[in-house]
């Protein structure tokens, strides 16, 4: 039997390489004859792993980490018709039955069958059905010939697995959250927040004709990061108020458009640049987003925040100024990206050099053994998407 080992959750700030299970075709006690076993070629840190590792969220010790993931099929259940052993594969960070009526409606970030709990489930994430992680060397994956993209040419994809290894989760969250904000050709646009997923939602939005994209954050690089690729920039550290600044680039203090890829562990601007406000980011895209326009909100939100500054927070209640937004006409768009909408689409703009999303974002591949250093890095503020290349596939 294989080895396997896998990036654990130990405590808030800690995170452990640790000998794992091999993965089983198997829920629990029961057969799944609809799963496969990937080899790991790819697997990445997300700013959603970020917030359990701060222990804002109420994860368990020991939950192995980690929701993007590509791999190839080295086993396949008896019920797996379509996937084969030896495919390169990309995971949608969603699990999704295919069979329930939200999966058939297309809304497979809320499947009902796949978590107990509450609706929707994802790979090694608090909340989200007990699935393993896949910050591992090997992973099982259920309902395989629903979930899995494959990819048509191995070769070229191997040569491309930097951008494709995006697929799993944070080029099409940044997409969905561009498209639900209503981006196209002409738009004006503006993303909260510079990490992995707002770059790609920055370079989202210029891949669907964004006029202007202005992306605001408060860490230098990051900034430097989204200007690397034709975007203007906001520091919100600076004293000026954001509808001054987007005049100050636009002619006008508004946009068409807003994307929060901040989520809840959102801090205030200026002299507040170092205080958490929560609803900060949701409040400011009412201000500045004009009347009719629409706001994409793909970063994360969640029901428990142990860590919160009152207990308001904690249970996910924010003080959030809905009546601007009523009086403005916005619409609002939040939860999951459902990953299968889009990642067929965006893996042809990759393999036929429409987007260089690993550039956008600064792909950075690490060992496995380095996986807890690139937490830590990651936490100070990164300008990069840590991306695990647990078998040397990628760096070798």
């Amino acid at each position: 039997m294989c080895q396997n080992h896998g990036v654990a959750y130990i405590k808030p700030g800690e995170v452990e390489v640790q000998p794992i299970d091999y993965p089983k075709l198997a829920i629990g006690d029961r057969k799944c004859e609809h799963g496969v076993i990937l080899k790991i070629v790819s697997t990445n840190i997300c700013g959603s792993d970020q917030h359990m590792v701060r222990g804002r969220t109420t994860a368990p010790s020991g939950l192995i980490l980690g929701h993007e993931i590509t791999g190839v099929v080295i086993e396949a259940g008896r019920d797996v018709e379509f996937i084969k052993v030896g495919d390169l594969v990309s995971v949608p960070f969603n699990i999704a039955c295919g069979r329930c009526r939200n999966c058939k409606a297309g809304q497979t970030g809320i499947c009902l069958n796949v978590n107990p709990s509450r609706p929707g489930a994802a790979y090694g994430y608090v909340d989200m059905g007990g699935w393993v992680g896949g910050q591992a060397e090997y992973v099982m994956v259920p309902y395989a010939d629903f979930n899995l993209l494959k990819f048509p040419d191995k070769d070229q994809a191997m040569a491309k697995i930097k951008d494709l290894t995006l697929l799993s989760d944070i080029f099409p969250t940044g997409f969905h959250g561009a498209v639900s904000a209503g981006v196209g050709p002409g738009s004006t646009v503006y993303v909260a927040g510079a990490g992995p997923v707002g770059l790609a939602c920055a370079a989202s939005c210029h891949l669907l004709g964004a006029a202007v994209v202005i992306v605001g954050d408060m860490i230098t690089e990051r900034l430097e990061q989204a200007k690397s690729f034709g975007c203007e920039v906001i520091d919100l550290r600076k004293e000026v108020p954001l509808e001054q600044a987007i005049a100050a680039i636009l002619g006008v203090p508004e946009v068409d458009s807003f994307v929060d890829c901040v989520g809840f562990e959102a801090r205030g601007h200026g002299n507040n640049a170092s205080v958490e406000q929560p609803a900060t980011v949701l409040n400011t895209a009412m201000a500045v987003t004009r009347a009719g326009g629409a706001i994409g909100i793909p970063g994360l939100y969640v029901t428990g925040d142990p860590g919160a500054a009152d207990a308001a927070a904690k249970e996910g209640s924010l003080s959030i100024r809905i009546g601007l937004g009523w009086a403005r006409s916005h619409s609002f768009y939040t939860g999951q990206c459902p990953v299968m909408k889009y990642h067929r689409q965006l893996m042809y703009a990759i393999l036929y050099d429409k987007i260089q999303i690993a550039k956008a974002v600064n792909v950075t591949v690490i060992s496995l053994k380095e996986a807890p250093k690139g937490y830590q890095d990651f936490d100070k503020g990164a300008a990069k998407k840590f991306v695990i290349d647990p078998h040397g596939m990628i760096l070798n």
